[in-house]
């Protein structure tokens, strides 16, 4: 870890931002050194984003200093920003996927000759930055279309070499990578750090923060309401200081009573995935899929719901063949998918959050199949308060919710529908530890049920990448390798070491 005794490389004291009458920021305090990780902590809609877009040139603050190497850092833009050392890595990546990865990389910065472009400085240029970020195979001619999304990534950090760095801030980094992805960004990250750059790293996955972090500086409503020394603050308290209160146990598990099959699955085979996947699902229990990304496990449930075409093997409904149909006659069975996609399929972005909340079920919502409004938001209004849903009401567009609560909108909408059958297909990607928790305990209480209202338990199918989560929340997990479904053992039979032996088919058992 850095000396503490050294002067801070930068300084933000009192920052704060306003957009109208709301107010983003209310003076945030944050140092940072050379040669630190620091993981900026909160939930969505903390400030976090906003701080960040002030740091990097996007927003001038109102209010408050910054100082960078001891002199008064004040952006007057994103380029400004760049010039001076200060570099943001954006979560959705800023990127001309038209041009080569050598043309990103140089952007504003080409060298010349005279009235001409440089071409051979320029390749020399992005040769070393690509090298750097350990792309040492990758043609800079390439591309940036062309290029996975991990090495998309590592282009845009490459740009951020290429100016010579000294601040970089990585928003969400590992949110689209697969586990070797994130190894070789971490090690980057190590590399970096130990040539002096200083990074903020906003995460919201504490193991990766614990793992790769040095301190941590929590956000909450716009504040800075705490911070540490990584490793000598319990969790708890981390996450206690993120929601404003103690979250007692981020995985509920009441009492479950596995019930009769609801739905089960005989080697369904896919046009290209799943090759056989075969799984019974019973009322009052929440089975979980692992598998590294592209092993065919979204592809699963989206052959089940309809989406995509099913090329073998069988579906049977509460003991009844289901033929292959789309998604409306799955939603006729009570069975609901909410898409690891939220932001082009599970929502639609332009409609309100009632709109979202009802659309696949509009029954008495108006006469000879008319929709009105009124009766629409009444819908909804019990799910948003259920969740709950941070909104200023259902007549909001779901666009302008956080991450957190734009997923609570989805699964209500399956609750809405009174599904018997939820597939949750990456149900936390990319939401704040709070609104997770919350989610959790929705799939615990729907396992359950409630008797005396009269409510059956739910089946509850869930693909995850993030092992602690299905080991959390789950009663048995079946692991997905090449597109071959294994078995669903208890949940007590896994931990996450033999998940990934599994996962990579080196569990021959599996």
């Amino acid at each position: 870890m850095t000396d503490s005794a050294a002067a801070p490389l930068l300084t933000v004291h009192g920052v704060r931002k306003a957009f109208g009458a709301t107010q983003a920021l209310k003076g945030v305090d944050l140092t940072l050194a050379r040669g630190e990780v620091l993981a900026l902590i909160g939930e969505n809609g903390a400030g976090k984003s906003t701080l960040m877009k002030v740091l990097s040139g996007a927003h001038a603050a109102d209010d408050g200093e910054m100082s960078l190497e001891g002199a008064p850092y004040r952006p007057a833009g994103p380029l400004h920003a760049r010039s001076l050392g200060v570099c943001m890595i954006y979560q959705e990546l800023a990127l001309a996927p038209h041009l080569s990865a050598m043309e990103n990389i140089l952007l504003g910065i080409e060298p010349t000759r005279g009235p001409f472009m440089d071409w051979g400085r320029a390749r020399e240029i992005a040769r070393r930055a690509l090298d750097e970020v350990g792309l040492t195979a990758l043609d800079p001619a390439t591309l940036v279309e062309d290029l996975s999304i991990a090495e998309r990534q590592l282009v845009e950090i490459a740009r951020a070499v290429a100016v010579g760095c000294k601040v970089l801030v990585l928003d969400e980094p590992t949110s689209s990578l697969t586990q070797r992805d994130v190894q070789a960004l971490f090690a980057l990250v190590r590399r970096l750090k130990a040539r002096g750059v200083a990074i903020v790293y906003i995460s919201h996955a504490l193991e990766e923060i614990e793992a790769l972090c040095d301190r941590f500086t929590v956000m909450r409503d716009g504040e800075t309401v705490g911070a540490g020394v990584v490793g000598q603050v319990p969790v708890h308290r981390i996450i206690a200081l993120m929601v404003g209160r103690e979250v007692a146990d981020l995985y509920p598990r009441s009492p479950r009573v596995a019930g009769e099959p609801i739905l089960e699955l005989k080697t369904l085979a896919g046009a290209k995935f799943p090759r056989a996947a075969s799984l019974t699902l019973r009322r009052g229990e929440v089975v979980g899929i692992a598998g590294l990304i592209g092993s065919g496990r979204t592809e699963t449930l989206r052959a089940l719901f309809g989406l995509d075409p099913v090329g073998g093997g069988e579906i049977h409904v509460r003991g009844r063949l289901a033929p292959p149909a789309g998604p409306g006659a799955r939603w006729a069975q009570g069975i609901g998918l909410v898409s690891e996609d939220r932001k082009t399929e599970g929502l639609a972005q332009n409609l309100s959050i009632a709109e979202n909340l009802t659309l696949s079920h509009l029954d008495g919502l108006g006469p000879w199949g008319l929709v009105r409004p009124s009766r629409q938001n009444a819908a909804a209004e019990p799910w948003i308060k259920a969740f709950p849903i941070k909104c200023q009401g259902g007549e909001q567009p779901v666009e302008a919710l956080s991450g957190g609560n734009q997923q609570k909108v989805a699964i209500a909408r399956l609750l809405h529908h009174d599904c018997d059958v939820l597939l949750l297909d990456e149900p936390t990607r990319g939401i704040d530890v709070g609104s997770k928790a919350q989610i959790y305990a929705w799939i615990d209480k729907l396992a359950v049920g409630d008797p005396a209202a009269g409510k059956a338990p739910k089946a509850v199918l869930v693909v995850s990448s993030y092992l602690p989560e299905l080991l959390g929340i789950c009663d048995r997990i079946a692991v997905m390798t090449r597109g071959v479904l294994g078995e669903a053992r208890p949940v007590a039979g896994w931990t996450e070491h033999s998940l990934m032996l599994a996962a990579t088919g080196q569990d021959q058992a599996a």
